[in-house]
């Protein structure tokens, strides 16, 4: 019977490669699906002496590049990834949490890098099996409970460049740990010719090199853009048929959820914004939705006026209260310069009336102001405050406030 053992190793392998590949056909709970991830999770127990160094190498080298893949698609977003963070600690009553998010988030991401790499390059082989097993009871536990009671719509596991549902992360999980379980079960195998010293040598390498991947893109936008809004993107483009945008929005203090048909919400009372958050929303109708609808102070949808102006500078914002004052004089100088250039200047913002009217008087660089909702806000440019370039809906620039064009590359760029 032994000698079967290898033939299951690599048979349970090839199953759960087969499975990664399945997991877009099932969007929902499929009992037969998930009845085969459990029996591939489960196999390994009962063959794991099957596994030889080729089959742990295969597993080893699966594991890590999965994990490799999930670390950069939120590294290179890192800001994507706190706001993914915070709505897991609103739905889990850990808000006390909230303004360590961002250091949340890093530090998880790294960890994830880590263990990557350090499986791909056998680089504290051991150490590493244990990161991936303390992460996947992490991630394993929380997406199961995500599938069953819908607590967060997306988990956000491979950041905006891979979106997936509840029950298909959950799958994807389940495929990991099929892989990973033979490594922890025959952890003792795992071994690297390179001394102590000479291993935490390369492994710091790695950990700073990442780390300054991810506070590279948190200041200067993702270096590889897997939004909707990135640059060289025509957003004009198949949005002919009507769009109906729900929101639900879910009461602070009670949990009760509201559904409204935008922009038929209370956006402008600074009250019931402060007792209900954002949740979800869904769209109806439309072939191609930019994720974004702009409203003037009257209510008024000015979305196609946004994406049919030539030469149109957008600063975006999803909390004005925020903005510091050399970020202000930096917008300042960018409004100046661009009207003189005859390019239009307009902000799209989160926030109230009432606190857009007390900054205009105290700056007075807030002349053309549409209203938004905060998310959607977030997903045009990261930063707050953004600036994004807009020709008839061909996106030709963004912005972090640490990147806005000054002096002569500001004449230059809006010649």
């Amino acid at each position: 019977m032994k000698k079967t053992f290898p033939v299951l190793a690599w048979l349970s392998i090839v199953v759960a490669v087969v499975c990664a590949f399945l997991i877009p056909c099932f969007a929902t709970l499929r009992p037969l699906f998930l009845a085969l991830l459990i029996a591939n999770v489960a196999l390994p127990f009962a063959i794991h002496k099957g596994y030889g160094k080729p089959a742990l190498a295969v597993c080893r080298l699966l594991v890590g590049a999965l994990f490799i893949f999930s670390s950069f698609t939120k590294g290179v977003d890192p800001l994507g990834t706190k706001y993914k963070m915070l709505d897991y600690l609103s739905v889990y009553g850990m808000t006390w949490l909230n303004d360590m998010a961002l250091v949340l988030a890093v530090l998880m991401i790294l960890a994830e890098f880590l263990v990557g790499i350090c499986l791909i390059t056998n680089v504290f082989p051991r150490l590493a099996v244990l990161g991936a097993t303390l992460l996947m009871l992490f991630f394993t536990t929380t997406t199961l409970f995500d599938a069953l009671y819908d607590l967060v719509p997306d988990c956000g596991c491979f950041g905006s460049a891979v979106k997936m549902s509840n029950w298909q992360t959950f799958y994807k999980n389940l495929v990991i740990d099929a892989v990973l379980i033979p490594l922890v079960l025959n952890n003792k195998q795992l071994k690297n010719r390179l001394t102590w010293r000479g291993q935490f040598v390369i492994g710091c390498v790695y950990a700073l090199t990442f780390l300054g991947f991810e506070i590279y893109n948190y200041r200067h936008l993702p270096v590889v853009d897997f939004m909707n809004w990135k640059v060289g993107k025509q957003m004009n483009a198949g949005n002919d048929e009507p769009i109906r945008i729900y929101l639900k929005y879910r009461n602070k203090a009670t949990g009760e959820t509201q559904e409204y048909l935008s922009p038929d919400y209370p956006w402008n009372d600074s009250v019931w914004m402060s007792q209900w958050e954002f949740v979800e929303q869904r769209v109806e109708g439309g072939s191609d939705y930019l994720g974004f609808s702009a409203l003037d102070e009257d209510g008024n949808d000015v979305t196609d006026m946004i994406l049919n102006t030539g030469n149109l500078l957008m600063f975006t914002s999803h909390d004005l209260s925020k903005v510091t004052e050399k970020e202000w004089d930096k917008i300042r100088a960018v409004t100046e310069t661009a009207e003189s250039k005859d390019f239009t200047v307009v902000w799209a913002v989160a926030d109230t009336p009432e606190l857009v009217e007390q900054l205009r008087s105290r700056h007075g660089s807030l002349n053309e102001v549409y209203y938004g909702d905060a998310l959607e806000i977030k997903t045009i440019v990261r930063f707050n405050p953004g600036l994004i370039w807009l020709d008839n809906g061909l996106v030709k620039g963004k912005w972090s406030a640490i990147d806005f064009p000054q002096g002569k590359k500001l004449n230059e760029l809006f010649k």
